[in-house]
C-alpha cells in the first residue's frame, strides 16, 4: 500500500442497530440499500455491473477485492449497479497487463461509496443468521444518530419495483438481421453475455423496455420471447405478468432467467416469497431432474418461487431444485413452449456447466417452426 495514502473512516451501520467500523475507499461519500453478500472469489467487475444488484450494498465474501484491477469490457451493463460495496481487504495495486483501472479508480469513477476492513465473515455470519436488511454505508458522516435517521427513509426491497431503473429506454438490436431466428428481449435488467449467448446461436435480437406491450414486440415478428433478469420484487410487476401471459396464449417459444422464471411462476398462478438472505454467488449446486445430473451455478436473486403454490398449478412442472435448500430453481410448462431457470446460464463470471439451457431454447424454437 502507498505510504503516502490518507486514509479515511467509514462507518456500516445495519437496520437492526449493528455497527462495523473500517475505513474508506472509492467515492467518500454516503450510500444505503438492502445487505447483501456474494460468495464468488473472481469476477467482481461483472458482479458490480449486474442490473439484478441495482439498491443492494454488497459484501464481497473473498479475503481480497481488486487484485486483478478492471477492464472497459468486463462489464454487464453501462454503469455499475450496486448501491455500495463492503470488503475486508482491498488491493491498491493489480496484477493483470490487461486491466485499464484500478479497483479504487474504477469505483471513483462510477461513484461507488466504499468500507473496507471491515470482519465480513463475521458480517456475513450475521446476516446468514439475522436475514436481509437495509443498511448505510458513510465515508462523510460518522454520527450514528444521523446516519440512524438516514437509514429509516430507505424503503424495503419486498414490494419495490426497480426493472424501470435498469431497463433499456429505447428498443434497440443485437445481432445478424439476416439470422434464421428472431428473439424479442424483455429487458428487465438484462445482462450482456446474456444477449451474447442468444445472438451467438444464431439469432437477431430486439431488446424492449420492461413496459413494452406483447403487441409492440409482435411487429418485430419474433419466433420466440426472452424474459431477463432484473432487480427488486417480481410481485408487483402486473404489467410484466400480464406480457407473460399473452405470450403463453400466443403459444411462443419462451425461455426465462432469474426475474424471468419468477414472472413466469406468477403468470401461471405460483407465488414468489422474500427469501431470507437469498443466493448470490458463483458455487450454488443445482440438480436437474430431468437427467438426474448436477450442475454448479451462479445466482444473484433474493426472491424465490413458493413451492406451496405448486399444488394448485398443475401445469408447471418443477425441472431444478437446489441442493442446498431445495428451493425451486426451474421449471417448464406443460402445455406451452415455456421454461425457466432462477440461476444465470449465462455465468459471468462462473462456471459454464448450464450453458446448455440455450441450447434447449434454440432447439424448442427449431421444433416449434415445423
Amino acid at each position: 500500500m502507498p505510504h503516502a495514502r490518507n486514509i479515511q473512516p467509514a462507518i456500516l451501520l445495519l437496520e437492526d442497530g449493528t455497527v462495523f467500523k473500517g475505513k474508506a475507499f472509492g467515492k467518500i461519500g454516503t450510500a444505503s440499500g438492502e445487505l447483501c453478500f456474494n460468495t464468488g472469489m473472481t469476477g467482481y467487475q461483472e458482479v458490480f455491473t449486474d442490473p439484478s444488484y441495482k439498491g443492494q450494498v454488497l459484501i464481497m465474501n473473498n479475503c481480497y477485492t481488486g487484485n486483478y484491477g478492471t477492464k472497459a469490457e468486463d462489464v454487464e451493463s453501462d454503469d455499475v449497479k450496486i448501491s455500495g460495496l463492503i470488503c475486508k481487504n482491498i488491493a491498491y495495486n493489480f496484477s493483470r497487463k490487461q486491466a485499464d483501472l484500478s479497483l479504487e479508480q474504477f469505483l471513483i469513477k462510477n461513484n461507488v461509496v466504499t468500507i473496507y476492513d471491515v470482519d465480513t465473515r463475521a458480517l456475513v455470519t450475521h446476516i446468514r443468521s439475522k436475514g436481509a436488511m437495509n443498511c448505510i454505508i458513510s465515508s462523510e458522516i460518522l454520527d450514528e444518530a444521523t446516519l440512524k435517521a438516514e437509514l429509516a427513509k430507505v424503503p424495503s426491497m419486498e414490494g419495490l419495483a426497480l426493472c424501470a431503473e435498469v431497463s433499456t429506454k429505447e428498443a434497440y438490436n443485437v445481432g445478424d438481421p439476416n439470422a434464421p431466428i428472431r428473439i424479442a428481449v424483455m429487458d428487465n435488467g438484462v445482462k450482456r453475455n446474456m444477449l451474447k449467448c442468444l445472438s451467438e446461436k444464431g439469432a437477431y435480437l430486439k431488446v424492449f423496455p420492461t413496459d413494452t406491450s406483447f403487441e409492440t414486440c409482435e411487429a418485430f415478428e419474433p419466433h420466440a420471447y426472452f424474459v431477463s433478469n432484473g432487480p427488486g420484487d417480481p410481485a408487483p410487476l402486473e404489467y410484466a405478468i400480464n406480457t407473460v401471459k399473452k405470450i403463453l396464449e400466443a403459444e411462443r417459444p419462451m425461455f426465462g432467467i432469474c426475474l424471468g422464471h419468477q414472472l413466469l411462476a406468477l403468470a401461471n398462478g405460483m407465488n414468489t416469497y422474500k427469501m431470507h438472505h437469498g443466493h448470490r454467488g458463483l458455487n450454488h449446486p443445482v440438480k436437474n431432474l430431468q437427467t438426474g445430473l448436477c450442475e454448479v451455478t451462479t445466482q444473484n436473486h433474493g426472491f424465490a418461487v413458493d413451492p406451496a403454490s405448486l399444488a394448485s398449478c398443475d401445469q408447471v412442472e418443477v425441472t431444478h431444485v437446489n441442493l442446498n435448500d431445495q428451493s425451486i430453481e426451474g421449471i417448464r410448462i406443460k402445455n406451452k413452449p415455456a421454461f425457466s431457470v432462477q440461476y444465470h446460464p449465462e455465468s459471468t463470471p462462473g462456471p459454464h456447466d448450464s450453458r446448455y439451457l440455450f441450447d434447449d431454447f434454440f432447439k424448442l424454437i427449431k421444433e416449434h417452426q415445423q
